[in-house]
C-alpha cells in the first residue's frame, strides 16, 4: 500500500513538472505575489484587541469604504468570476435579471435592519429573535445559517480548486485540501480585520485583472472587427437578451429560470435575506463605526452590483463572439478530453471534433459577412450554425460520458478560464488565476468568520453561561478569544468536506443561488415575523427585562 502511494505522489509530481513548463515562469511570479502579498497584508492589518468584539467585528471600526467593499466581496465570490462569464456563454445574459431587485432590498435593509442591529450592538442577527421571540428560535434560525452558509461554502472552495487541478494536473480532491488549508490559516488567524482589508486589496486587484482581460478579448479579435461589431455578432446571436420577459408564443413559461419578473421579485426577496439574516453579510456592516457608515455600505452596493455583474456577464457575450472569428474548443475541460483520448472512443470524438471544426470555419464566414452585410440571410444563417454547435457539442459529451462515465461532461465553469490560458499574454494569466483565488478566499473568509461567529456567540456563550468576576476578565475574554480560533479551525475542515462532494454540479454560480433558495425563505419568513406582526405580552416583558 505504502508503494501504491508512492507512486501515486510520484507520477502526481512528474505531471505537475510537465504542466508547469506550459505556464511561463513570470505567470508563476506574478500568481505567487499576488497571493503571497494580499494573506501578508490583510495578517498586517488585522492588529486588534483580543476578545471577541476584535475577532469578529474588528472593533466596529470599520468606514463606509471597507464596508462596501467587504460586502461585495463576500458576494462575489470565484464562482462569481469563473461561472458567470461561462452562464453567458451559454445562455446568454439573462441571468443579470437576478440583481434587479437586489437595489430594492438594499433601500429597505437601510431603514430596518441596519438602524435596529446598530442600537441592539449585537454581534449576530440571530440574537434580536431571542428578544423577540425565545431562545428556541434564536438556536434554529442560526442552525439553519450554519447548515446553509456550511455547506455553500464548500462549494467556494470546491469552484477555485477547478482550476489549479484542471491547469496543473492535480488530483481534484487533494487541490481542495490545498486550498481551504491555506485559506484556514490565514483566516483563523486575522479575523474580521483581516477579512476586511484582505478584501480591500482583492477587490481592487480583481477588478484590474478583469478589465485587462475584457480588453484583450477586444484586441484580438480581427483587425476589421470593432467593439461595436463584437456586440452585433453577440445581439444576432442571442447572447444579448438582458431583458427577457418569460412569455412566449404558447403564454408564460413557468420553467423560465430568468426573467424580469423572477429578477425583481425571487431577486429582491432573496437578497433581503442574504444581506438582512445572513451572518456572513450581517458581519460585514456591523464592524462598521455607525449607522451612516453600515447605509452607504449597502446603498452603494446595491447601485454598483447590477453594472458590475452585468459587465461580467458582457465578457461571457463578448467571448461567444471572439470564438465566432477564432478556433473554437468543441469541449472546454482539456482535463478531461485528454483523459479519453486513448480510449476505444477516441475515433469517435476525434470525427465529431472535425465536424465541429468544419461548422467553426462557416461561423466565421458567416460572421464577417453579417458585419459587412446586416443581411437577414447571413443572421438566421449565423444562428443555425450556432444551433449544429450546440448539437455538436451535446453530441461530443455524450462520446465523452460512454467513454468515462466518472467524468464531468459539463464544461460552463471552464469557458474563460480556458480562453485565459490559451490567448492571454504572459504575466496576465497568472494575475487571471490569481483573482480567483483572491475572490474566492475572499467570500470564504468572511463566510467561516460568520460560522465560527454564530457558533460561538449563538451556542457555546449562549448556553454556557458563567458568571465572571472582574479580575478575570481579561483571562475570560483571551481564552473565548482562543476558542473562537478553534471554531473558525472547524468549519474550514467541515467546508472542504463539503467541497470534496462538490463535483458534477454543473453552473456553480446556479447551484448556490439554488441551494440558497431553500434556506434563505425560511429565515427571511422569521425575520419578517419578527419585524411585522405584534409582540405578544410574554415576548414584551422578556425583551423589557432584557433591555434594563
Amino acid at each position: 500500500m505504502a508503494a501504491h502511494h508512492c507512486f501515486i505522489a510520484a507520477h502526481c509530481f512528474l505531471h505537475l513538472v510537465h504542466k508547469i513548463f506550459f505556464m511561463s515562469s513570470l505567470d508563476w511570479i506574478v500568481l505567487a505575489a499576488t497571493l503571497i502579498i494580499t494573506v501578508v497584508y490583510g495578517l498586517y492589518k488585522s492588529r486588534t484587541t483580543k476578545d471577541l468584539d476584535g475577532y469578529f467585528l474588528g472593533n466596529r471600526k470599520m468606514r463606509w469604504n471597507l464596508v462596501l467593499l467587504g460586502i461585495m466581496g463576500t458576494q462575489a465570490s470565484a464562482i462569481t468570476f469563473l461561472s458567470a462569464p461561462g452562464q453567458a456563454f451559454t445562455d446568454g445574459m439573462r441571468f443579470v435579471q437576478y440583481y434587479f431587485g437586489l437595489p430594492i432590498a438594499m433601500i429597505i435593509l437601510s431603514i430596518t435592519f441596519v438602524p435596529l442591529f446598530s442600537r441592539m450592538k449585537v454581534f449576530t442577527a440571530y440574537e434580536f429573535l431571542e428578544q423577540r421571540f425565545d431562545i428556541k428560535t434564536r438556536a434554529f434560525t442560526s442552525a439553519l445559517f450554519l447548515l446553509s452558509r456550511g455547506f455553500s461554502t464548500g462549494i467556494s472552495i470546491y469552484a477555485p480548486s477547478i482550476i489549479l487541478s484542471s491547469l496543473l494536473g492535480w488530483n481534484i480532491f487533494l487541490t481542495n485540501i490545498i486550498m481551504g488549508g491555506i485559506l484556514i490559516i490565514y483566516t483563523v488567524s486575522g479575523g474580521a480585520k483581516a477579512v476586511a482589508y484582505t478584501q480591500q486589496l482583492q477587490v481592487i486587484i480583481i477588478f484590474t485583472a478583469m478589465f485587462l482581460a475584457g480588453y484583450f478579448l477586444i484586441h484580438d479579435l480581427p483587425a476589421n472587427i470593432s467593439f461595436t461589431d463584437a456586440l452585433k455578432v453577440s445581439g444576432a446571436s442571442g447572447k444579448l437578451n438582458v431583458i427577457t420577459t418569460g412569455f412566449t408564443g404558447k403564454g408564460f413559461d413557468w420553467k423560465d429560470r430568468y426573467n424580469i419578473f423572477s429578477g425583481i421579485i425571487g431577486g429582491f426577496f432573496l437578497s433581503l435575506s442574504y444581506f438582512g439574516t445572513d451572518q456572513s453579510q450581517v458581519g460585514r456592516y456591523l464592524t462598521a463605526k455607525n449607522i451612516t457608515e453600515s447605509r452607504m455600505g449597502l446603498l452603494l452596493n446595491g447601485l454598483i452590483k447590477v453594472p458590475m455583474q452585468f459587465l461580467i456577464l458582457l465578457l461571457g457575450a463578448l467571448l461567444f463572439t471572439f470564438y465566432q472569428f477564432n478556433k473554437a474548443p468543441i469541449f472546454f475541460n482539456n482535463a478531461v478530453s485528454e483523459k479519453v483520448k486513448n480510449s476505444v472512443y477516441a475515433d469517435s470524438l476525434s470525427n465529431i471534433n472535425d465536424r465541429f471544426e468544419t461548422l467553426n470555419k462557416k461561423q466565421t464566414f458567416f460572421a464577417q459577412q453579417y458585419v459587412q452585410t446586416k443581411n437577414i440571410f447571413d443572421k438566421d444563417s449565423l444562428q443555425n450554425l450556432n444551433v449544429q454547435a450546440n448539437d455538436l457539442r451535446t453530441e461530443y459529451k455524450t462520446v465523452l460520458h460512454k467513454a468515462d462515465a466518472s467524468v464531468d461532461t459539463n464544461d460552463t465553469n471552464y469557458i474563460f478560464l480556458r480562453f485565459v490560458v490559451d490567448h492571454l499574454p504572459e504575466g496576465l494569466v497568472g494575475l487571471i488565476i490569481a483573482i480567483i483565488f483572491l475572490a474566492s478566499w475572499s467570500s470564504i473568509a468572511a463566510a467561516l468568520n460568520a460560522l465560527a461567529g454564530c457558533t460561538m456567540i449563538d451556542f457555546y456563550c449562549r448556553f454556557k453561561k458563567k458568571e465572571i468576576h472582574p479580575s478575570e476578565k481579561e483571562a475570560h475574554d483571551l481564552l473565548q478569544y482562543k476558542q473562537s480560533k478553534w471554531f473558525t479551525f472547524f468549519w474550514g475542515v467541515f467546508c472542504i468536506i463539503i467541497a470534496e462532494f462538490s463535483t458534477g454540479m454543473g453552473s456553480l454560480i446556479q447551484a448556490v443561488n439554488e441551494y440558497g433558495s431553500l434556506f434563505y425563505g425560511v429565515i427571511l419568513g422569521i425575520f419578517l415575523v419578527a419585524f411585522l406582526f405584534k409582540k405578544n405580552k410574554r415576548n414584551c416583558c422578556f425583551l423589557q427585562r432584557h433591555c434594563e
